[in-house]
Protein backbone atom coordinates (compact mmCIF):
# COMPACT_ATOMS: atom_id res chain seq x y z
CA UNK A 1 0.00 0.00 0.00
CA UNK A 2 2.93 2.28 0.54
CA UNK A 3 4.39 1.38 -2.59
CA UNK A 4 1.05 2.43 -4.29
CA UNK A 5 0.98 6.01 -2.19
CA UNK A 6 4.60 6.78 -3.53
CA UNK A 7 3.79 5.75 -7.09
CA UNK A 8 0.90 7.98 -7.25
CA UNK A 9 2.70 10.86 -5.51
CA UNK A 10 5.35 10.50 -8.09
CA UNK A 11 3.13 10.31 -11.30
CA UNK A 12 1.25 13.06 -9.64
CA UNK A 13 4.65 15.13 -9.44
CA UNK A 14 5.72 14.78 -12.75
CA UNK A 15 1.99 15.59 -13.92
CA UNK A 16 2.30 19.12 -12.20
CA UNK A 17 6.17 19.23 -13.46
CA UNK A 18 5.09 18.95 -17.34
CA UNK A 19 2.26 21.33 -16.52
CA UNK A 20 4.45 23.99 -15.14
CA UNK A 21 6.75 23.44 -17.99
CA UNK A 22 3.67 23.57 -20.51
CA UNK A 23 4.64 25.87 -23.65
CA UNK A 24 2.62 28.33 -24.88
CA UNK A 25 3.04 29.19 -28.70
CA UNK A 26 1.74 32.87 -29.09
CA UNK A 27 1.37 35.73 -31.71
CA UNK A 28 2.08 39.21 -31.64
CA UNK A 29 -1.23 40.37 -30.57
CA UNK A 30 -1.88 37.79 -28.11
CA UNK A 31 1.15 38.93 -26.55
CA UNK A 32 0.01 42.31 -27.05
CA UNK A 33 -3.81 41.13 -25.24
CA UNK A 34 -1.85 39.50 -22.34
CA UNK A 35 -0.12 42.48 -21.26
CA UNK A 36 -3.01 44.83 -21.73
CA UNK A 37 -4.69 42.34 -19.27
CA UNK A 38 -2.17 41.84 -16.50
CA UNK A 39 0.92 43.54 -16.85
CA UNK A 40 2.27 45.62 -14.46
CA UNK A 41 2.21 48.76 -17.09
CA UNK A 42 -1.20 48.19 -17.62
CA UNK A 43 -2.17 47.92 -13.91
CA UNK A 44 -0.09 51.20 -14.28
CA UNK A 45 -2.03 53.18 -16.64
CA UNK A 46 -5.39 52.25 -15.33
CA UNK A 47 -4.76 53.45 -11.57
CA UNK A 48 -3.36 56.33 -13.24
CA UNK A 49 -6.53 57.47 -15.49
CA UNK A 50 -8.40 56.29 -12.36
CA UNK A 51 -6.37 58.98 -10.03
CA UNK A 52 -7.61 61.31 -13.20
CA UNK A 53 -11.44 60.73 -12.64
CA UNK A 54 -11.33 61.14 -9.03
CA UNK A 55 -9.51 64.49 -9.34
CA UNK A 56 -12.36 65.28 -11.72
CA UNK A 57 -15.14 64.00 -9.37
CA UNK A 58 -13.40 66.26 -6.54
CA UNK A 59 -13.36 69.37 -8.57
CA UNK A 60 -17.56 68.52 -9.98
CA UNK A 61 -18.35 68.08 -6.38
CA UNK A 62 -16.67 71.34 -5.08
CA UNK A 63 -19.29 73.13 -7.40
CA UNK A 64 -22.25 71.56 -5.97
CA UNK A 65 -23.81 72.34 -2.98
CA UNK A 66 -22.46 71.00 0.27
CA UNK A 67 -24.51 70.39 4.04
CA UNK A 68 -22.47 69.86 6.87
CA UNK A 69 -23.76 68.62 10.61
CA UNK A 70 -21.47 70.34 13.45
CA UNK A 71 -21.63 69.93 16.94
CA UNK A 72 -20.39 69.73 20.28
CA UNK A 73 -22.59 67.83 22.07
CA UNK A 74 -20.72 67.96 25.68
CA UNK A 75 -18.32 71.23 27.04
CA UNK A 76 -17.93 71.18 30.65
CA UNK A 77 -15.85 73.74 32.69
CA UNK A 78 -15.30 74.08 36.05
CA UNK A 79 -12.64 76.83 36.80
CA UNK A 80 -12.04 79.65 39.45
CA UNK A 81 -12.24 83.29 38.04
CA UNK A 82 -11.65 87.17 39.19
CA UNK A 83 -14.97 89.26 39.85
CA UNK A 84 -15.42 92.30 41.57
CA UNK A 85 -17.38 92.24 44.33
CA UNK A 86 -19.56 95.42 44.55
CA UNK A 87 -20.95 95.19 48.06
CA UNK A 88 -17.13 94.85 49.72
CA UNK A 89 -15.64 96.71 47.26
CA UNK A 90 -13.11 94.18 46.41
CA UNK A 91 -11.74 91.50 43.71
CA UNK A 92 -12.46 87.75 44.84
CA UNK A 93 -12.54 84.57 43.17
CA UNK A 94 -15.21 82.98 42.89
CA UNK A 95 -15.79 79.13 41.21
CA UNK A 96 -17.68 78.74 38.21
CA UNK A 97 -19.41 75.79 36.61
CA UNK A 98 -21.23 75.17 33.68
CA UNK A 99 -22.67 72.89 30.71
CA UNK A 100 -22.53 74.00 27.24
CA UNK A 101 -23.62 71.88 24.28
CA UNK A 102 -24.64 73.00 20.63
CA UNK A 103 -25.21 72.23 17.14
CA UNK A 104 -24.95 73.60 14.15
CA UNK A 105 -26.24 72.69 10.26
CA UNK A 106 -25.08 74.55 7.33
CA UNK A 107 -25.23 74.34 3.37
CA UNK A 108 -23.04 75.77 1.65
CA UNK A 109 -23.00 76.65 -2.33
CA UNK A 110 -19.89 77.94 -4.54
CA UNK A 111 -20.93 80.84 -7.18
CA UNK A 112 -18.61 80.43 -10.08
CA UNK A 113 -19.73 83.34 -11.69
CA UNK A 114 -18.37 85.37 -9.54
CA UNK A 115 -16.02 83.38 -6.97
CA UNK A 116 -18.24 84.20 -3.73
CA UNK A 117 -20.63 81.80 -1.62
CA UNK A 118 -23.85 81.88 -0.56
CA UNK A 119 -24.32 80.20 2.37
CA UNK A 120 -27.15 78.86 4.92
CA UNK A 121 -27.05 77.80 8.60
CA UNK A 122 -29.16 77.19 11.93
CA UNK A 123 -27.73 76.57 14.93
CA UNK A 124 -29.21 75.62 18.26
CA UNK A 125 -27.02 76.36 21.87
CA UNK A 126 -27.94 75.23 25.24
CA UNK A 127 -25.68 76.62 28.41
CA UNK A 128 -26.67 75.25 32.06
CA UNK A 129 -24.61 77.16 35.15
CA UNK A 130 -23.91 74.33 37.79
CA UNK A 131 -23.39 76.94 40.42
CA UNK A 132 -25.67 79.80 41.87
CA UNK A 133 -29.09 79.84 40.96
CA UNK A 134 -28.38 76.51 38.57
CA UNK A 135 -30.23 78.39 35.32
CA UNK A 136 -30.49 76.99 32.20
CA UNK A 137 -30.86 79.33 28.80
CA UNK A 138 -30.98 78.30 25.30
CA UNK A 139 -29.87 80.31 22.11
CA UNK A 140 -31.75 79.60 18.75
CA UNK A 141 -30.95 80.92 15.35
CA UNK A 142 -33.28 78.95 12.84
CA UNK A 143 -32.32 80.59 9.83
CA UNK A 144 -29.47 82.94 8.56
CA UNK A 145 -28.44 83.51 4.91
CA UNK A 146 -25.19 85.11 3.84
CA UNK A 147 -22.87 85.73 0.82
CA UNK A 148 -18.79 86.32 0.98
CA UNK A 149 -17.09 87.87 -1.61
CA UNK A 150 -13.20 88.41 -2.53
CA UNK A 151 -13.42 91.60 -4.93
CA UNK A 152 -9.95 91.42 -6.00
CA UNK A 153 -10.41 90.56 -9.68
CA UNK A 154 -9.27 86.77 -9.31
CA UNK A 155 -12.11 84.24 -9.58
CA UNK A 156 -10.43 80.67 -8.68
CA UNK A 157 -13.47 79.18 -9.76
CA UNK A 158 -13.37 80.49 -13.50
CA UNK A 159 -10.09 79.43 -13.80
CA UNK A 160 -10.61 75.93 -12.78
CA UNK A 161 -13.99 76.06 -14.86
CA UNK A 162 -11.47 76.61 -17.71
CA UNK A 163 -8.47 73.93 -16.58
CA UNK A 164 -10.31 71.26 -15.25
CA UNK A 165 -12.37 69.47 -17.84
CA UNK A 166 -9.04 69.95 -20.15
CA UNK A 167 -6.99 67.73 -17.74
CA UNK A 168 -9.49 65.06 -17.55
CA UNK A 169 -10.02 64.91 -21.37
CA UNK A 170 -6.11 65.01 -21.26
CA UNK A 171 -5.67 61.85 -19.15
CA UNK A 172 -8.35 60.01 -21.21
CA UNK A 173 -6.14 61.05 -24.27
CA UNK A 174 -2.96 60.05 -22.30
CA UNK A 175 -4.92 56.61 -21.20
CA UNK A 176 -5.20 55.29 -24.78
CA UNK A 177 -2.13 56.72 -25.74
CA UNK A 178 -0.18 54.82 -22.63
CA UNK A 179 -1.87 51.53 -23.86
CA UNK A 180 -0.55 52.02 -27.17
CA UNK A 181 2.87 52.34 -25.84
CA UNK A 182 2.42 49.45 -24.18
CA UNK A 183 2.06 47.75 -27.24
CA UNK A 184 5.02 48.97 -28.64
CA UNK A 185 6.93 47.34 -25.79
CA UNK A 186 5.27 44.36 -26.08
CA UNK A 187 7.11 44.40 -29.53
CA UNK A 188 10.26 44.92 -28.46
CA UNK A 189 10.07 42.16 -25.56
CA UNK A 190 8.15 39.74 -27.99
CA UNK A 191 11.34 40.18 -30.94
CA UNK A 192 13.40 40.21 -28.14
CA UNK A 193 12.67 36.51 -27.36
CA UNK A 194 12.00 35.42 -31.21
CA UNK A 195 15.45 36.89 -31.68
CA UNK A 196 16.91 34.95 -28.91
CA UNK A 197 15.14 32.12 -30.02
CA UNK A 198 16.06 32.16 -33.57
CA UNK A 199 19.82 32.50 -32.51
CA UNK A 200 19.53 29.46 -30.12
CA UNK A 201 17.96 27.46 -33.27
CA UNK A 202 20.71 28.37 -35.46
CA UNK A 203 23.60 27.78 -33.05
CA UNK A 204 22.10 24.36 -32.69
CA UNK A 205 21.94 23.59 -36.65
CA UNK A 206 25.40 25.17 -36.67
CA UNK A 207 26.52 22.91 -33.90
CA UNK A 208 25.08 20.20 -35.45
CA UNK A 209 26.93 20.66 -39.20
CA UNK A 210 30.00 21.59 -37.39
CA UNK A 211 30.37 17.89 -35.64
CA UNK A 212 28.79 16.48 -39.21
CA UNK A 213 31.75 18.20 -41.25
CA UNK A 214 34.17 17.76 -38.15
CA UNK A 215 33.68 13.79 -38.52
CA UNK A 216 33.27 13.71 -42.33
CA UNK A 217 36.71 15.42 -42.13
CA UNK A 218 38.50 13.02 -40.30
CA UNK A 219 37.50 10.35 -42.47
CA UNK A 220 38.60 12.89 -45.44
CA UNK A 221 41.70 13.17 -43.32
CA UNK A 222 42.55 9.21 -43.47
CA UNK A 223 42.42 9.03 -46.86
CA UNK A 224 44.57 11.84 -47.75
CA UNK A 225 41.47 14.61 -49.15
CA UNK A 226 41.86 17.02 -46.33
CA UNK A 227 44.70 18.90 -45.26
CA UNK A 228 45.80 19.16 -41.30
CA UNK A 229 44.66 22.93 -41.52
CA UNK A 230 41.14 22.21 -43.07
CA UNK A 231 40.53 19.43 -40.31
CA UNK A 232 42.04 22.05 -38.00
CA UNK A 233 39.47 24.79 -39.25
CA UNK A 234 36.80 22.28 -38.93
CA UNK A 235 37.65 21.32 -35.41
CA UNK A 236 37.84 25.12 -34.56
CA UNK A 237 34.63 25.88 -35.88
CA UNK A 238 33.29 23.01 -34.22
CA UNK A 239 34.90 24.48 -30.76
CA UNK A 240 33.35 28.17 -31.59
CA UNK A 241 29.70 26.52 -32.10
CA UNK A 242 29.37 24.73 -28.97
CA UNK A 243 30.61 27.61 -27.32
CA UNK A 244 27.74 30.40 -29.16
CA UNK A 245 25.17 27.23 -28.47
CA UNK A 246 26.16 28.06 -24.67
CA UNK A 247 25.69 31.53 -25.10
CA UNK A 248 22.30 31.40 -27.26
CA UNK A 249 20.91 29.15 -24.56
CA UNK A 250 21.56 31.27 -21.99
CA UNK A 251 20.37 34.79 -24.46
CA UNK A 252 16.86 32.94 -24.65
CA UNK A 253 16.69 31.79 -21.08
CA UNK A 254 17.19 35.49 -20.36
CA UNK A 255 14.82 37.01 -22.82
CA UNK A 256 12.13 34.52 -21.75
CA UNK A 257 12.53 36.16 -18.01
CA UNK A 258 12.31 39.48 -19.37
CA UNK A 259 8.90 38.58 -21.47
CA UNK A 260 7.31 36.54 -18.71
CA UNK A 261 7.57 39.01 -16.04
CA UNK A 262 6.67 41.88 -18.41
CA UNK A 263 3.53 39.67 -19.20
CA UNK A 264 2.63 38.67 -15.43
CA UNK A 265 3.41 35.01 -15.74
CA UNK A 266 5.05 32.79 -13.93
CA UNK A 267 8.52 32.17 -14.26
CA UNK A 268 8.36 28.58 -15.38
CA UNK A 269 6.00 29.55 -18.25
CA UNK A 270 8.02 28.84 -21.78
CA UNK A 271 6.62 30.89 -24.69
CA UNK A 272 7.41 30.08 -28.11
CA UNK A 273 7.04 33.18 -30.44
CA UNK A 274 5.29 32.88 -33.58
CA UNK A 275 7.30 35.20 -36.25
CA UNK A 276 4.61 37.68 -38.15
CA UNK A 277 4.38 36.03 -41.79
CA UNK A 278 2.27 39.09 -42.64
CA UNK A 279 2.16 42.75 -42.48
CA UNK A 280 -1.07 45.21 -43.33
CA UNK A 281 -0.74 46.80 -46.52
CA UNK A 282 -0.38 50.49 -45.61
CA UNK A 283 0.42 53.52 -47.17
CA UNK A 284 -0.07 56.55 -44.58
CA UNK A 285 -1.00 59.85 -45.95
CA UNK A 286 2.24 62.91 -43.57
CA UNK A 287 -0.59 65.64 -43.58
CA UNK A 288 -3.68 62.98 -42.55
CA UNK A 289 -1.47 61.81 -39.66
CA UNK A 290 -0.46 65.05 -38.51
CA UNK A 291 -4.23 66.51 -38.39
CA UNK A 292 -4.92 63.51 -36.29
CA UNK A 293 -2.49 64.19 -33.72
CA UNK A 294 -3.58 67.91 -33.35
CA UNK A 295 -7.21 66.32 -32.83
CA UNK A 296 -6.48 63.29 -30.85
CA UNK A 297 -2.75 63.67 -29.46
CA UNK A 298 -2.67 64.66 -25.67
CA UNK A 299 0.23 66.79 -26.01
CA UNK A 300 -1.62 69.56 -27.74
CA UNK A 301 -4.19 69.55 -24.90
CA UNK A 302 -1.08 69.62 -22.40
CA UNK A 303 0.22 72.96 -24.47
CA UNK A 304 -3.71 74.17 -24.05
CA UNK A 305 -3.81 73.30 -20.55
CA UNK A 306 -0.01 74.94 -20.26
CA UNK A 307 -1.59 78.49 -21.47
CA UNK A 308 -4.36 78.47 -19.20
CA UNK A 309 -2.37 77.90 -16.47
CA UNK A 310 0.38 81.04 -17.53
CA UNK A 311 -2.72 83.23 -17.85
CA UNK A 312 -4.18 82.26 -14.15
CA UNK A 313 -0.28 82.82 -12.72
CA UNK A 314 -0.78 86.08 -14.35
CA UNK A 315 -4.23 86.85 -13.04
CA UNK A 316 -3.39 85.92 -9.81
CA UNK A 317 0.03 87.97 -9.39
CA UNK A 318 -2.35 91.17 -10.99
CA UNK A 319 -5.23 90.28 -7.96
CA UNK A 320 -2.59 90.64 -5.29
CA UNK A 321 -0.41 93.94 -6.81
CA UNK A 322 -3.62 96.47 -5.99
CA UNK A 323 -6.66 96.83 -3.61
CA UNK A 324 -7.24 93.72 -1.54
CA UNK A 325 -11.34 93.91 -0.75
CA UNK A 326 -13.27 91.34 0.96
CA UNK A 327 -17.25 91.14 1.29
CA UNK A 328 -19.42 89.38 3.72
CA UNK A 329 -23.01 90.20 4.66
CA UNK A 330 -25.78 88.19 6.61
CA UNK A 331 -28.98 87.67 7.54
CA UNK A 332 -30.81 85.69 10.34
CA UNK A 333 -33.31 85.07 13.04
CA UNK A 334 -32.21 84.86 16.59
CA UNK A 335 -33.43 84.58 19.66
CA UNK A 336 -32.08 83.46 23.66
CA UNK A 337 -34.55 82.04 26.55
CA UNK A 338 -34.59 80.13 29.64
CA UNK A 339 -37.32 77.51 28.28
CA UNK A 340 -36.30 75.75 24.86
CA UNK A 341 -39.80 76.24 23.59
CA UNK A 342 -39.36 79.43 23.83
CA UNK A 343 -36.38 80.30 21.59
CA UNK A 344 -38.31 79.47 18.32
CA UNK A 345 -41.14 81.95 18.99
CA UNK A 346 -40.94 85.56 17.39
CA UNK A 347 -37.44 85.61 16.86
CA UNK A 348 -35.53 88.80 16.58
CA UNK A 349 -33.26 89.84 13.64
CA UNK A 350 -29.76 89.72 13.61
CA UNK A 351 -27.79 91.63 10.68
CA UNK A 352 -23.90 91.29 9.78
CA UNK A 353 -22.29 92.88 7.29
CA UNK A 354 -18.22 93.79 7.07
CA UNK A 355 -16.15 95.63 4.44
CA UNK A 356 -12.66 94.55 4.47
CA UNK A 357 -9.86 96.36 2.92
CA UNK A 358 -6.63 95.86 2.44
CA UNK A 359 -4.72 98.49 0.51
CA UNK A 360 -0.09 98.03 0.21
CA UNK A 361 1.07 101.63 1.08
CA UNK A 362 4.45 100.51 0.72
CA UNK A 363 6.11 97.49 -0.99
CA UNK A 364 8.99 98.35 -2.79
CA UNK A 365 8.02 97.21 -5.96
CA UNK A 366 7.04 93.63 -4.55
CA UNK A 367 3.80 93.63 -6.42
CA UNK A 368 5.09 94.97 -9.48
CA UNK A 369 7.79 92.77 -9.79
CA UNK A 370 5.76 89.70 -9.12
CA UNK A 371 3.03 90.81 -11.75
CA UNK A 372 6.02 91.46 -14.23
CA UNK A 373 7.62 88.51 -13.50
CA UNK A 374 4.72 86.23 -14.61
CA UNK A 375 4.09 88.19 -17.77
CA UNK A 376 7.36 86.88 -18.42
CA UNK A 377 7.04 83.54 -17.91
CA UNK A 378 4.20 83.57 -19.79
CA UNK A 379 5.91 84.71 -22.84
CA UNK A 380 8.76 82.08 -22.35
CA UNK A 381 6.35 79.44 -21.67
CA UNK A 382 4.66 80.15 -25.10
CA UNK A 383 7.90 80.37 -27.17
CA UNK A 384 8.53 76.94 -25.53
CA UNK A 385 4.66 75.31 -26.43
CA UNK A 386 5.40 76.96 -30.13
CA UNK A 387 8.67 75.29 -30.94
CA UNK A 388 6.97 72.43 -29.22
CA UNK A 389 4.20 72.35 -31.38
CA UNK A 390 6.49 72.73 -34.48
CA UNK A 391 8.56 70.08 -33.76
CA UNK A 392 5.75 67.91 -32.68
CA UNK A 393 4.36 68.30 -35.96
CA UNK A 394 7.97 67.58 -37.69
CA UNK A 395 8.44 64.33 -35.76
CA UNK A 396 5.37 63.03 -37.10
CA UNK A 397 5.74 63.90 -40.41
CA UNK A 398 9.68 62.14 -40.67
CA UNK A 399 8.14 59.19 -38.74
CA UNK A 400 5.47 58.75 -41.50
CA UNK A 401 8.14 58.24 -43.64
CA UNK A 402 9.83 56.22 -42.18
CA UNK A 403 7.24 53.68 -41.66
CA UNK A 404 6.23 53.67 -45.62
CA UNK A 405 9.50 52.18 -46.49
CA UNK A 406 9.59 49.61 -44.00
CA UNK A 407 7.50 47.54 -45.49
CA UNK A 408 9.28 47.46 -48.90
CA UNK A 409 12.50 46.68 -46.49
CA UNK A 410 10.77 43.98 -44.81
CA UNK A 411 9.91 42.37 -47.92
CA UNK A 412 13.50 43.15 -49.20
CA UNK A 413 14.49 41.37 -46.11
CA UNK A 414 12.23 38.31 -46.37
CA UNK A 415 13.04 37.71 -50.00
CA UNK A 416 17.19 38.16 -48.84
CA UNK A 417 16.55 35.46 -45.72
CA UNK A 418 15.21 33.23 -48.66
CA UNK A 419 18.10 33.47 -51.27
CA UNK A 420 20.16 33.09 -48.13
CA UNK A 421 18.66 29.80 -46.72
CA UNK A 422 18.93 28.62 -50.52
CA UNK A 423 22.27 29.35 -51.05
CA UNK A 424 23.62 28.01 -47.64
CA UNK A 425 21.73 24.68 -48.17
CA UNK A 426 23.55 24.43 -52.11
CA UNK A 427 26.72 25.23 -50.29
CA UNK A 428 26.47 22.14 -48.06
CA UNK A 429 25.32 19.87 -50.37
CA UNK A 430 28.16 20.45 -52.43
CA UNK A 431 30.49 20.61 -49.56
CA UNK A 432 29.75 17.07 -48.65
CA UNK A 433 30.32 15.80 -51.96
CA UNK A 434 33.87 17.76 -51.83
CA UNK A 435 33.32 20.30 -54.66
CA UNK A 436 33.77 23.26 -52.18
CA UNK A 437 36.37 24.33 -49.21
CA UNK A 438 35.42 25.12 -45.78
CA UNK A 439 35.54 28.52 -46.39
CA UNK A 440 33.13 28.75 -48.82
CA UNK A 441 30.91 26.93 -46.36
CA UNK A 442 31.84 29.21 -43.63
CA UNK A 443 31.14 32.34 -45.47
CA UNK A 444 27.57 30.99 -46.61
CA UNK A 445 26.93 30.45 -43.04
CA UNK A 446 27.48 33.80 -41.70
CA UNK A 447 25.56 35.42 -44.59
CA UNK A 448 22.67 32.77 -43.52
CA UNK A 449 22.61 34.00 -39.98
CA UNK A 450 23.45 37.57 -41.44
CA UNK A 451 20.15 37.65 -43.44
CA UNK A 452 17.69 35.95 -40.94
CA UNK A 453 18.42 38.20 -38.11
CA UNK A 454 18.24 41.19 -40.65
CA UNK A 455 14.80 40.26 -41.74
CA UNK A 456 13.82 40.03 -38.17
CA UNK A 457 15.24 43.15 -37.41
CA UNK A 458 12.99 44.56 -40.49
CA UNK A 459 10.31 42.68 -38.94
CA UNK A 460 10.42 44.47 -35.13
CA UNK A 461 10.99 47.57 -36.94
CA UNK A 462 7.89 47.89 -38.96
CA UNK A 463 5.70 46.88 -36.14
CA UNK A 464 7.56 49.24 -33.69
CA UNK A 465 6.82 52.31 -36.12
CA UNK A 466 3.82 51.63 -36.83
CA UNK A 467 2.37 50.99 -33.28
CA UNK A 468 4.31 54.40 -32.55
CA UNK A 469 2.52 56.03 -34.89
CA UNK A 470 -0.72 54.57 -33.52
CA UNK A 471 0.63 56.71 -30.23
CA UNK A 472 1.11 59.84 -31.91
CA UNK A 473 -1.98 59.86 -33.95
CA UNK A 474 -4.14 57.99 -31.47
CA UNK A 475 -5.86 56.90 -34.53
CA UNK A 476 -6.34 53.03 -36.49
CA UNK A 477 -5.30 53.84 -39.65
CA UNK A 478 -6.49 50.06 -40.79
CA UNK A 479 -9.91 50.64 -39.69
CA UNK A 480 -9.71 54.22 -40.20
CA UNK A 481 -11.13 55.62 -37.39
CA UNK A 482 -9.86 57.05 -33.71
CA UNK A 483 -8.68 54.89 -31.21
CA UNK A 484 -10.92 54.18 -28.33
CA UNK A 485 -11.32 53.10 -24.61
CA UNK A 486 -14.27 51.75 -22.47
CA UNK A 487 -14.01 54.25 -19.50
CA UNK A 488 -17.08 52.21 -18.03
CA UNK A 489 -15.18 49.24 -17.70
CA UNK A 490 -12.32 50.59 -15.88
CA UNK A 491 -14.44 51.72 -13.31
CA UNK A 492 -16.31 48.45 -12.35
CA UNK A 493 -13.11 46.95 -11.26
Amino acid sequence: MKNIFLSFIFILGLSEFAAAQEELVLTLPEVIDIASEQSIDAFRNKNMYLASYWEHRFYKAERLPSISLSSNPADFNRYSNSEYNFETNEDEFRLREYFNSEVSVSAVQNVSLTGGQVFLRSELGMIKNLGGDKNTSFNATPISIGFSQELNGYNRLKWQAKIEPLKFEKAKKEFIQDMEDLRVTSTSRFFGLINAQIQKNIAEMNYANADTLYRIGKGRFQVGTVTQDELLELELRLLNSEQALSVAQLGEKRAQARLNSFLGLPKETMIKCVVPSEIPELKIDPDQAIDEAIKNNPEILNHQQQKLQQDENVAIAKSERGLNTTLYAMYGLNKSAENFEDVYTEPDKSQVFSLGLNIPIVDWGRGKGRYSMAKSNREVALATIKQERIDFEQDIYQSVLEFNLQAGQVNTAAKADTVAQMGYNVTFQRFLIGKIDVTRLNIASNDQETARMAYLTRLRDYWSAYYRLRSLTLFDFENRKPLEADYDKLLEN
